[in-house]
């Protein structure tokens, strides 16, 4: 018999994806000069392609070349070319998957290094304690710079699918721009953008419809979602069905959800070795509860590496599986889960107590696994965390002088 995992699956537009595994966004900070991907990342891709999954969600992919996650971020906006994205969509389609890239703005979530710029609903730093200063402090956002933002978003959309992608996934998780407006802990506005829930997903919901409006029907558009920010007075369960009734009637084909933030990292699962459900799948629970009331059909990711969770999910309602960590170390798990249902990755957990480093730390090495791999080396999960975090934060200071030089190079318009 057939694993539900290796079911089709049609898209509300129409479109059909191979299979229910996806290989979820993970932010790659692989870009070259000029902010572009490169071989490297074509490399990568190609490799997840031909490793079984039905849907590839690239990296997040920035909208504006003056707000990065990272100095070695990849940038899509009006100026970008488009032959080194062609590219890319290329090998992620080579092995017969189809590919989406995610689209986003960090607002606030932008490290203190960096040049360009901090936005925010408010102007509230993020909050990581001693660790705080690490990061920007940011300027709450104008009218007009609102608006530009929607635009961006519209304009990185638009460009994807002339680049040949199949969707985007607008990111509206993890503490970035979309996430902040979400939040009643980021957004203290007293305008039409803050207050209630419906004001707060004001801006979400006028980039959905802003990205509609210049993609055709059967190109997808999809939002990632905290499931819940868990902290608490922040957005919760309750706000992520009230929001995912407000996007279906605007032509939403999937919601990942997804939940955390910098501040409180619970995409990146708990310490301890214990294969519970708690720790494989993060929020299942929370899907579960969600998909009773969703109109649009739900992705679920955090944490999957075993072909039976992944079926547990589906069994729950959810119609798509979300990997991520488990695919930066075996690319091609989903097609041994087709010969083998008990292979799985091991990954093991990171231990050092700060929350915070140890968020980065895990990040790093994934980080370091999908490097090796865009290098057509095997991948070492076995590295330290801590040698892991170094390793790229050398590489960092090396990307963001290259970054700073771009920027500052870069024509005005």
């Amino acid at each position: 018999m057939m694993s539900s995992v290796f079911t089709p699956f049609t898209l509300p537009n129409g479109i059909e994806l191979p299979n229910r595994l996806v290989k979820a966004a993970m932010e790659e900070n692989m870009a070259v000069r000029g902010q572009l991907p490169d071989a490297a990342l074509f490399r990568l891709y190609r490799q997840w392609s031909r490793g079984g999954v039905g849907l590839i969600i690239t990296g997040n992919v920035m909208v504006h070349a003056e707000a990065l996650t990272g100095p070695a971020g990849v940038v899509l906006d009006a100026r970008a070319p488009l032959e080194p994205f062609r590219e890319w969509a290329t090998a992620a389609k080579s092995g017969g998957a189809r590919v989406w890239m995610q689209i986003n703005h960090p607002g606030r979530q932008v490290r203190a290094d960096m040049p360009g710029v901090a936005w925010g609903p408010s102007a509230i730093r993020v909050d990581l304690g001693r660790n705080s200063k690490r990061f920007a402090e940011p300027v709450a956002m104008s009218q007009r710079q609102i608006e530009e933002t929607v635009a961006r978003f519209a304009t990185t959309a638009r460009r994807a699918h002339e680049a040949g992608f199949d969707g985007v996934e607008i990111h509206a998780a993890h503490g970035y721009l979309l996430s902040q407006f979400l939040s009643p802990l980021a957004n203290r506005r007293a305008d039409r953008w803050g207050g209630s829930l419906e004001n707060r997903a004001r801006l979400l919901l006028d980039v959905v419809r802003a990205v509609r409006a210049v993609v055709p029907a059967e190109f997808a558009v999809a939002v990632k979602l905290n499931s819940a920010d868990f902290q608490r007075g922040g957005f919760d369960a309750d706000d992520a069905r009230a929001v995912i009734a407000m996007l279906a009637p605007l032509g939403v084909d999937v919601v990942e959800l997804s939940g955390g933030s910098y501040e409180s990292p619970a995409m990146t699962g708990q310490a301890g070795d214990e294969r519970t459900r708690a720790r494989e799948a993060y929020f299942l629970t929370l899907a579960e509860d969600l998909v009773r009331t969703s109109a649009i059909p739900l992705m679920l990711t955090g944490g999957v590496v075993r072909r039976p969770v992944a079926e547990e999910v589906l069994a729950g309602g959810v119609e798509l599986v979300g990997m991520g960590s488990a695919l930066a170390v075996d690319p091609h798990l989903p097609d041994r889960w087709r010969h083998d249902p008990a292979a799985k990755v091991e990954l093991a957990p990171v231990r050092i107590e700060d929350k915070a480093i140890a968020s980065a730390a895990g990040m790093a090495r994934v980080r370091g696994q999908l490097r090796r791999l865009g290098a057509g080396r095997p991948t070492k999960p076995g590295i330290s965390p801590q040698l892991a975090l170094l390793t790229d934060t050398v590489r960092q200071r090396a990307a963001l002088r290259r970054y700073r030089s771009w920027l500052r190079d870069r024509p005005a318009h």
